[in-house]
C-alpha cells in the first residue's frame, strides 16, 4: 500500500514538473513577442530562458524520483533528459541569435512538452 501511495506521489510531482515546463515554455513564446515590440522583452525573455532551463532541470529530478522508489521503467528520465538537451540547445541557439533554428526548435519543444503532459 505503502508503495502504491510513494508512486502515485511520485508521478503527480511527475505530472506537476512537466506542467511547469510546458507553462514556461509558452511564456518564453510570449516573451518573444515582446522582444519584438517593448523595450523590457529583452530582459523578461533572458530571465524566462533561465527559469525555462530550472524548469527542464526539475522534469529530469522528477523523473529520477519517480522511478527511483517504484523501480519502474527509466523511459521517463530519458524523455526528461532528451529536454534538458533540447533546453541547452536553445539557450546556445538564443545566445548565438540563430532565430531561424532556435524558434522552430521552441515550438517543437513546446508541442513536444503539451504531449508529455497530455501522456502522465
Amino acid at each position: 500500500m505503502a508503495t502504491q501511495a510513494t508512486a502515485r506521489h511520485g508521478i503527480s510531482f511527475l505530472r506537476f514538473a512537466i506542467a511547469v515546463q510546458t507553462l514556461t515554455i509558452f511564456l518564453q513564446a510570449v516573451s518573444a513577442g515582446l522582444l519584438l515590440t517593448a523595450s523590457y522583452g529583452e530582459t523578461l525573455h533572458s530571465v524566462g530562458a533561465r527559469v525555462m532551463y530550472g524548469a527542464s532541470m526539475l522534469y529530469v529530478l522528477a523523473a529520477i524520483l519517480a522511478w527511483k522508489p517504484g523501480g519502474g521503467s527509466t523511459r521517463p528520465i530519458w524523455q526528461a533528459t532528451g529536454f534538458l538537451v533540447l533546453a541547452s540547445v536553445q539557450v546556445v541557439l538564443g545566445i548565438a541569435h540563430v532565430p531561424s533554428v532556435h524558434l522552430p526548435l521552441g515550438v517543437a519543444m513546446f508541442g513536444l512538452s503539451v504531449l508529455a503532459l497530455s501522456r502522465r
